[in-house]
């Protein structure tokens, strides 16, 4: 997700570069790059109006000192607005009170509601809760054993929902049954419809009305942009939702509901779903995304992955060599090899400060084979080379070019944009995000 915005706005910041000082002119010619690059990212139109005015306004209100650039200046102003613009901060999804807390999950056929219902509880078990399962679409048998399948996939009960019982009377059902089961939470996956009608919001508003669900949670499928926005404004008109769930976002490179959705309806964006793994529901981190739509990456989202996924012998040694800015060619090389454990190879690499650049933007070339170009170059150096790039003189980086199939001009732009994402990574985890801005800003650390 937000591929082409991210390269539009490093085109953008680049060019900044070039001037000595913020001027109106300058920035105005900026900014219509930006508004143009958001409008192409299928944002909407009045929260890219807001978003430049925010940004211009800044801008040119911002006294600059010596110590900084126009671009520096830039990035922070488009950071802070984007977290703003996507919601500050992460939204937590309040499970207090009696058991069972009951969550329904809402949304257009298609969304991917059954299969996500499956991950938030695979996640809500991750955190100790214990869900109930309940299909309570009855207009689409397969609905009914999808879920039946995922629950015992993921060893979750399933309520055994029948397709001649009213949805209102199964959730009724439910809620009894998941209490003489001993689970706490209760995960309705509602029925679904080709576009909002007025059938379907009467059944929802039904299911609310008798269920009294402790949270609403709307499921869009990112990749349908402003037609998601509009669905978000539509169901909360009608059914006051507690927050979003955006589904799809690998196969989405433009972002633009992501970006639209809290302004425009005023609700969070909860979860995102990065793959087809029951495992790919993160959190929504606004900051985060901020950060990767900048393409300075999102290490604490990787390094909690890592977590999950490697054993906490191999989690800490990562940790201690991104503290200690030890991370060498070497470990680059078998971290990524891990990385391709952990879920989509594109969703990875943008978490990775620095790694957006070293990955060509080839039309029609996949992430996953421009890793491997850049682990043919890192194959063709020796150990040595791997272990101290300073080695890498002019002959030596012929040599692993003829080696990896690749140009020298390859090779230098891959030890240059590692040397970058070093330089980043050592700031962000010595001084943390807050302070690596300030440092943008002129500040001393």
């Amino acid at each position: 997700m937000f591929d082409n915005l991210t390269e539009k706005l490093g085109d953008t910041i680049k060019r900044l570069r070039g001037h000595g000082k913020i001027t109106e002119a300058n920035i105005k010619d900026a900014l219509r790059e930006v508004r143009l690059s958001l409008l192409e990212a299928d944002v909407n139109y009045n929260v890219v109006k807001d978003f430049i005015n925010a940004v211009k306004e800044r801008a040119l209100g911002q006294e600059v000192i010596s110590s900084i650039t126009p671009a520096q200046l830039i990035i922070k102003i488009f950071y802070d607005e984007l977290v703003k613009l996507m919601g500050g901060e992460a939204a937590e999804l309040e499970l207090s009170g009696p058991p069972p807390a009951v969550i329904m999950l809402a949304g257009l056929q298609g969304s991917g509601k059954t299969t996500t219902a499956a991950k938030l509880a695979r996640r809500l078990a991750d955190k100790g809760r214990r869900p109930y399962l309940v299909p309570a679409d009855v207009y689409r048998p397969a609905a009914i054993e999808q879920l039946k399948i995922l629950g015992e996939q993921l060893g979750f009960p399933v309520f055994p929902s029948r397709t001649d019982q009213d949805p209102v009377d199964i959730c009724l059902q439910a809620r009894q049954e998941a209490l003489l089961k001993g689970c706490d939470t209760l995960l309705l996956d509602t029925a679904g419809r080709l576009h909002v009608d007025q059938e379907l919001m009467q059944e929802l508003k039904n299911i609310k009305a008798r269920v009294q669900p402790q949270h609403i949670l709307l499921v869009v499928d990112s990749m349908t942009g402003q037609d998601a926005v509009n669905v978000a404004e539509a169901f909360n008109q009608d059914l006051d939702i507690s927050g979003v769930i955006l589904t799809k976002s690998d196969g989405d490179a433009r972002g633009g509901a992501a970006l639209s959705i809290k302004a425009v309806c005023g609700k969070p964006i909860l979860f995102v779903g990065t793959g087809e793994k029951l495992g790919d529901l993160d959190v929504f981190h606004p900051d985060r995304m901020a950060s990767r739509i900048l393409g300075m990456g999102d290490i604490l989202s990787l390094v909690e992955k890592a977590q999950e996924a490697y054993d906490q012998k191999k989690a800490e040694e990562l940790q201690k060599k991104f503290r200690r800015n030890e991370f060498t060619i070497e470990d680059f090389r078998e971290h990524l090899q891990q990385l391709r454990k952990l879920g989509p190879i594109g969703d990875l690499l943008e978490k990775i400060p620095g790694m957006s650049g070293m990955m060509r933007k080839t039309p029609g070339v996949e992430p996953e084979k421009e890793l491997r170009r850049i682990e043919a170059i890192i194959n063709s150096m020796t150990r040595q080379e791997r272990l101290n790039p300073s080695l890498l003189n002019g002959s030596r980086r012929k040599r692993i070019a003829q080696g990896s199939g690749t140009t020298v001009q390859d090779v230098n732009q891959f030890i240059k944009q590692y040397l970058e994402m070093k330089k980043m990574m050592k700031k962000i985890n010595r001084f943390g995000m807050k302070t690596l801005f300030r440092s943008l800003m002129g500040g001393q650390f």
